[in-house]
């Protein structure tokens, strides 16, 4: 299934969808699920180490990196994590890893993780959670979008992808059951935020 994951990212790159670029309406419509607000809850400045679950190829990190320390960015698909390294190239602060963050060995510490529209590709949450709760600092906060779709699939055209719809109440309980202290939960029209601190 990753590999289905991957191939159906690569095949919206290669049909010319970079969302870094997208024009302004466009991205307007996808500030529905992580807009401004979004990126204010993770109380950014120059001090912090950040990483991003599911960069893509960039869309929020070009908004990200120049105000923190330094930008980790994590993504199953290598052609769209190629992308983000090339979007993001005028930036010296910056690492992109191809690789599954279950799977990936990631040694440092963070300040502040956050995720946006990926956490449905992720079947084992709590897991997931897990593991940022060990990779925060103390005070370290997360910053979690998913998408208020229930749908179970994605149609990718070449296939149906299977997909682990969020369900807010299922989420909370995740961050809570990590260790993490939940410190905001709202809605937008497209997704359910929850902002946690460790």
């Amino acid at each position: 299934m990753k590999n289905l994951i991957a191939k159906h990212y690569d095949a919206l790159l290669s049909e010319g969808n970079d969302p870094v670029h997208d024009p302004e309406p466009l991205k307007a419509y996808m500030d529905k699920w992580d807009g401004q607000d979004f990126i204010d809850k993770m109380e950014l400045d120059k001090t912090k180490y950040v990483l991003e679950i599911g960069v893509g190829t960039g869309r929020l990190a070009v908004r990200v990196v120049p105000v923190c320390r330094h930008f980790t960015g994590i993504d199953i698909s290598s052609e769209t994590a190629k992308r983000a390294e090339e979007n993001l190239k005028d930036l010296d602060n910056v690492k992109i890893i191809c690789d599954d963050f279950l799977s990936a060995e990631l040694h440092e510490k963070f300040d502040v993780v956050y995720s946006s529209l990926t956490f449905m590709h992720i079947e084992e949450k709590q897991r997931a959670v897990n593991k940022i709760f060990s990779l925060l600092e103390n005070g370290g906060r997360f910053v979690l979008s998913t998408d208020k779709n229930p749908s179970d699939t994605i149609d990718a055209g070449f296939t149906k992808i299977k997909v682990f719809p969020d369900k807010p109440d299922d989420t909370k309980m995740y961050i809570e059951k990590s260790g993490l202290h939940i410190e905001e939960c709202y809605e937008t029209e497209f997704a359910n935020i929850f902002v946690a601190v460790k």
